[in-house]
């Protein structure tokens, strides 16, 4: 079994409890610049979204669970949207999340009774925001719409025409306008022209592609470093010689070993002792992770926080499914080299050396070295129908995969802030 090293902020919240949430997907939300600017959670009970089940039971065990996996860890200490019912506010349950940090999301067409929009008020002045989702112009939810600090409109819901007479409606006012379900780069593109202020989608994996795209130079060299670190063992002179010719990469690399990722206690200072060090599996690790932090220089810093956790998912669940540890984390990292380089993935594995049945996974042809990187992405978008299904057709423990998940998140969090 993989090795688990419980994380700071993910302690005891992933325990097994019959008909409580416990799994939780974060969702970014993103400016203009491509920075993030919160994080949406969804939490699942093993059966459904918990949010859909509006007993007071459910409503309980949500909040509970959101203040157990430390919502300031789970946000990054940016504004967590949490979704919730009227009951919810009215009864005063979300009280128990920290107010600077919470986001109190309400669907549109929830009825605005007195009771209800004395709690907002009551809310906001504790500090807490309050978002208005999948607004789409219900003339019932204005009172709420004026109390609200987000306002998120859904791109998949709300054709062109209708968003232009929801914005002209929407103009003055002090909210944050949200563009959700935003997939794709010219869904960005539209809805940013329009006049919204934050986006919410996956679009930023997948940045368009750049007709006669190459490679930069010292790009390549991190190719042929990639290569090298396929080797067992990895040739020391040589790797030392090929990191060195890269002075960005000489830094990130020496940074992270000196880093609380490796939890070395002798300050490293040479490529050459980093190696001895920490051993090849973690240099060929921390080198990934060096070289995706370079590749990512000019995109949204949330696609290397997705490669982080990518790789080191895969690697860290790789012995549940009887694979290599250190292809899979070569598989789940290099799964955004695409979005990272901006050019497409059949382009790129040509370039890479991996085995067959590794370019396999990456083109998502459905091998087995394919199943961890697939329900990976499946858990990014909340797709939990999806993750059972992967679960049931490879014959995996559930709640185990669950409990890496979330030691990735833990873990990609603690390598980024060591890699700033």
């Amino acid at each position: 079994m993989a090795t688990q090293t419980r994380a700071e902020g993910f302690p005891d919240a992933f325990q097994k409890q019959a008909g409580e949430p416990r799994y939780v997907a974060r969702q970014p939300i993103l400016d203009q610049h491509g920075k993030a600017h919160g994080y949406e959670l969804l939490f699942w009970n093993g059966r459904e979204p918990i949010i859909q089940d509006n007993s007071d039971k459910a409503a309980r065990s949500m909040l509970d669970k959101t203040v157990a996996y430390g919502l300031e860890q789970l946000a990054c200490g940016l504004p967590a949207f949490v979704r919730c019912t009227a009951d919810l506010l009215t009864g005063q349950w979300v009280e128990v999340l920290p107010a600077h940090l919470t986001v109190l999301e309400l669907p549109a067409n929830t009825e605005p009774t007195p009771i209800l929009l004395a709690a907002c008020a009551k809310l906001k002045e504790e500090g807490f925001r309050l978002a208005v989702i999948d607004y789409a112009g219900q003339p019932e939810s204005g009172a709420l719409v004026e109390l609200a600090d987000y306002i998120k409109i859904d791109l998949a819901a709300v054709d062109a025409d209708q968003r232009q007479k929801l914005l002209r409606q929407l103009h003055g006012s002090a909210a944050y306008l949200v563009a959700t379900h935003v997939e794709t780069q010219g869904e960005y593109g539209q809805a940013s022209s329009e006049g919204f202020d934050l986006f919410q989608g996956y679009y930023f994996c997948r940045p368009e592609p750049v007709e006669s795209h190459r490679i930069p130079g010292n790009r390549l060299i991190h190719l042929e470093i990639l290569d090298d670190l396929q080797n067992d063992p990895i040739d020391l002179h040589r790797m030392s010689q090929l990191v060195m010719c890269d002075a960005s990469l000489t830094y990130r690399l020496l940074r992270l070993v000196n880093s609380p990722v490796c939890a070395i206690r002798q300050e490293v200072t040479s490529i050459q002792s980093a190696l001895m060090l920490v051993g090849e599996a973690t240099f060929r690790r921390i080198a990934m992770l060096a070289i995706a932090s370079d590749f990512n220089s000019d995109q949204p810093a949330e696609i290397l926080r997705m490669a982080f956790v990518r790789g080191r998912f895969c690697e860290q669940a790789a012995n549940l499914c009887g694979l290599a540890s250190s292809e899979q984390y070569l598989i789940g990292m290099v799964s955004l080299f695409p979005a990272m380089l901006r050019i497409l993935i059949e382009d790129l594995v040509h370039l890479l050396p991996l085995r067959h049945e590794a370019i396999d996974a990456l083109l998502g042809k459905g091998n087995p070295e394919g199943v961890l990187l697939q329900w990976i992405v499946c858990a990014e978008y909340g797709d939990w129908a999806g993750c059972n299904a992967i679960v049931r057709a490879n014959n995996l423990d559930r709640e185990q995969l669950i409990w890496l998940h979330a030691q990735a998140v833990a873990w990609a969090d603690a390598a980024l802030k060591s890699n700033a």
